[in-house]
């Protein structure tokens, strides 16, 4: 898979079906588009690619700020490469890039991916003030010599619930674990680099591996969960708090993951953890032993939940 930071950077080996869009989460709606995508575009001969965008609008908008991003740049690339993607531009998003007329939008679309067929949904728009409907993409379609996809998106997760990036987020700071996972079609995902901290969970027992998760990763409410740590190929049952710890007087907000009958130093090492449930809300405990007695309890009812199911 290609990955590109800019459409002027782009190199595809030939003729493309190009899906334009956020993907933020790359979710089951948008799971759906690009394994239908990546279908057509091996029968035909063409190469699959998504252009893609950072920052969210949202964010350059003002309408978002801080911890907002369901995936970064990077993690998002490597979903949609699961998924077949050949060719991913995430291409800067700025006032520069929201002034750009439809009709020049398409026309970079060409000159830069050769394209020959565009995927949207129904309501999708792109160019300035969105006036790139799927009416004026279809006209340029035929005058331009492409052709315009119009597919309809999943967007019922089979609860009755809609599929969308921001239902996500809502389940997520919920706490509501199982309706984000149906809706991603898989367990959220935080990662990063294992860090330092303060060292206080191996003191009581239970020392934690301390993730360096994006800065700009949404994390879900605050509390313990249960769910799969993995590590250089290897997957292990863990306990994770996500919070400030009350306990000791708070301070900034961390995943802090406790990987369940593993001893190893892995400081420098990448970690993901995967959220499986939501075992309680981070709690002030009146002291280190009432915090240790629910840890533990934590850990068995943990332990249980996760060898109920398949190691993912």
């Amino acid at each position: 898979m290609q990955h590109v930071y800019s459409l002027a950077d782009a190199r595809p080996s030939g003729p493309t079906i190009v899906a334009v869009g956020m993907f933020d989460g790359v979710h089951r709606g948008h799971q759906y588009l690009l394994r239908r995508l990546v279908q057509t575009a091996r029968l035909r001969g063409f190469v699959p690619a998504v252009l893609t965008f950072f920052p969210h609008p949202d964010v350059v908008l003002g309408r978002a700020s801080g911890r907002y991003y369901l995936t970064s740049p990077q993690q998002r690339a490597d979903l949609l490469a699961k998924l077949g993607v050949e060719l991913v531009v995430t291409h800067p998003f700025d006032e520069t890039v929201r002034q750009i007329r439809a009709a020049e939008f398409v026309d970079r679309l060409l000159a830069h991916l050769k394209l020959r067929e565009l995927w949207v949904g129904p309501e999708f728009a792109l160019g300035y003030r969105r006036e790139g409907n799927v009416a004026f993409l279809r006209a340029e379609g035929a005058r331009k010599g492409f052709t315009l996809e119009v597919v309809d998106l999943v967007t019922n997760d089979g609860n009755g619930d809609v599929i969308s990036s921001s239902t996500i987020r809502t389940a997520l700071a919920e706490g509501d674990v199982t309706a984000a996972t149906r809706r991603l079609g898989r367990p959220y995902r935080l990662e990063g680099e294992v860090v330092h901290g303060d060292g206080r969970g191996r003191t009581i027992g239970f020392p934690t591996a301390n993730l360096d998760v994006w800065d700009e990763q949404f994390l879900p409410r605050k509390g313990v969960y249960a769910g799969w740590a993995h590590l250089n190929g290897e997957t292990f049952m863990a306990v994770a708090n996500i919070g400030n710890r009350p306990t000791f007087n708070g301070g900034l907000v961390t995943v802090e993951a406790y990987l369940l009958d593993f001893d190893r130093d892995i400081y420098g090492e990448h970690l993901a953890f995967d959220v499986v449930a939501f075992l309680r809300p981070e709690l002030k405990f009146n002291g280190v032993e009432a915090l240790v007695a629910q840890i533990r309890q934590d850990v068995i009812q943990g332990r249980a939940l996760l060898s109920a199911l398949p190691r993912l």
